[in-house]
């Protein structure tokens, strides 16, 4: 996720100090994904450096309020037209440890992806049941607040569909995983062995 261009669409609201983006950026994605102050002011170091953003006027308290550039505009207005791209490759954990669980000789993988529904069932219960902790149940805090938490409970749903999906094709299997034994095969490159001297 981008906190770098949602605290500059924030900005492109109107001049903020870093404590106020923080509580922005909360109001506007139900404080599901949590900012620290030193990330935000570490984040609009690196936006002034790049012309995006520029400091502003200090009030009576000594907030430095920081405000968008034409540049920083066009920055916001481009993400906003552009798709997310996912990367091409998976990092997810869940992924790559039924995929090595799969082919460990011994490993009931089945018993594997059952903790994880478990797991997964249990999240999306909690989930469902989260209750909007703001004042305002119709306002556009609630509506920020909800399309994050749906996103989080689609996000499990699709887990376990795709936990379903692993156990057919395990299921497919006579022998239940690959079973891959260590290869005698050795890579080219390695630690070389040290000489004796």
């Amino acid at each position: 996720m981008s906190v770098r261009l949602s605290l500059l669409a924030i900005l492109d609201q109107g001049p903020c100090y870093g404590y106020q983006l923080r509580a922005e950026f909360d109001r506007r994605t139900g404080s599901t994904w949590p900012l620290n102050v030193g990330q935000i002011y570490n984040t609009l170091d690196r936006l002034e450096r790049d012309g995006l953003v520029e400091k502003g006027a200090v009030d009576e308290q000594g907030h430095v309020y920081w405000q968008i550039t034409d540049a920083g505009r066009a920055e916001v207005s481009s993400w906003l037209r552009s798709p997310v791209e996912r990367p091409a490759g998976t990092r997810d954990e869940l992924a790559i440890k039924l995929a090595v669980a799969a082919t460990l000789p011994g490993v009931d993988v089945a018993d594997v992806i059952q903790a994880q529904r478990r797991a997964s069932l249990a999240q999306v219960a909690e989930l469902r049941a989260a209750v909007y902790p703001g004042a305002d149940a119709d306002g556009p805090e609630q509506l920020a607040w909800s399309l994050v938490v749906d996103s989080m409970v689609f996000a499990v749903e699709a887990e376990l569909r795709w936990l379903e999906h692993v156990e057919r094709r395990l299921e497919q299997r006579p022998e239940r995983a690959l079973g891959l034994e260590l290869s005698t095969v050795r890579p080219k490159r390695g630690r070389p062995a040290r000489s004796a001297a």
